[in-house]
């Protein structure tokens, strides 16, 4: 990490685990970026990593809290990104 970036940890829940084959990553993003920023830059990674934006609703949380795509990210944050639940 240099003084202008920020590492943070990303975790995939239900369906996205299971599409992106991978449970949780280290990435490194510019200081001052924000949690759909995230999602954004995997989703250039192109295949499966494309469905992180667009049509398909997902929820973030930062730190297990619920977040917005415009949620400010500090060093050493938790990003979780799952698809919304539904109960019946």
């Amino acid at each position: 990490m240099t003084a202008s970036n920020i590492t943070v940890s990303v975790r995939f829940f239900a369906r996205l685990r299971e599409a992106l084959d991978t449970d949780q990553l280290s990435m490194e993003l510019p200081t001052g970026s924000n949690a759909g920023q995230v999602l954004e830059t995997l989703a250039r990674r192109g295949g499966e990593w494309s469905q992180l934006t667009g049509g398909t609703p997902l929820m973030i949380a930062v730190n297990q809290a619920m977040a917005r795509p415009s949620t400010p990210l500090n060093n050493n944050d938790e990003v979780a990104v799952f698809p919304p639940v539904t109960g019946g």
